[in-house]
């Protein structure tokens, strides 16, 4: 199905673009490093986000929580991924793995959503709400994980009823199977377009419908 967007009504949810993620010597970087690099995933980014600007495309930042002493110690029942935040202090408020990328900073007027606890950039955030008030009705998922809050955030998305496009190589995950299972079992469950960045960056240039 061709797919286009109308800069207006479309916005690049930027997925958890943090130093931990994204940056060499980052707590999480060895580890979706290999398929990273594979993928391309921060040349890809960086092509996304420029030219989502230069199209008049919205880019919206969707942080995790930034851990801070006592998060999570005293829940009934912390999912597994809060149990190692636990241990590990990923994305550490006021610490550098917790700082967005150098290259992925919020422009001005761009919208930072509140910072999710789990998975899904809508639970428990302002996320719809920003939406929904800047008139999106078309959002473009990148940034990290593939089969955690990307797969997560998207599936949310399509049901408050987003038209919702997944980007096979703007994401990364800690196994290529994890990539496999996010695109080609259950990406297409949810998503009404399952693009790469190339198609995507054509459709944003309006040089044509993505296919």
């Amino acid at each position: 199905m061709a797919e286009t967007y109308a800069p207006r009504r479309t916005a690049v949810l930027l997925v958890d673009p943090y130093n931990d993620f994204l940056s060499e010597g980052g707590k999480i970087w060895p580890a979706v490093e290999s398929v990273a690099r594979e993928v391309g995933l921060l040349d890809n980014l960086r092509a996304i986000v420029g030219s989502a600007r230069q199209a008049g495309v919205r880019v919206v930042f969707v942080p995790h929580r930034r851990w801070e002493p006592g998060d999570y110690e005293s829940w009934d029942h912390p999912n597994p991924t809060q149990r190692n935040i636990m241990v590990s202090h990923s994305f550490a408020r006021d610490t550098w793995g917790g700082e967005f990328h150098p290259d992925f900073q919020p422009g001005p007027g761009e919208v930072v959503a509140r910072e999710h606890w789990s998975q899904s950039g809508f639970a428990n955030t302002d996320l719809d709400m920003q939406l929904k008030q800047h008139g999106i009705s078309h959002v473009i998922l990148v940034g990290l994980l593939a089969n955690t809050c990307i797969e997560s955030t998207g599936r949310f998305a399509m049901e408050l009823g987003y038209h919702v496009t997944l980007v096979r190589d703007a994401t990364a995950a800690f196994k290529p199977e994890m990539m496999h299972s996010a695109h080609e079992l259950n990406g297409p469950t949810f998503a009404h377009a399952i693009l790469t960045t190339r198609e995507l960056l054509t459709a944003l240039r309006g040089e044509g419908p993505a296919a």
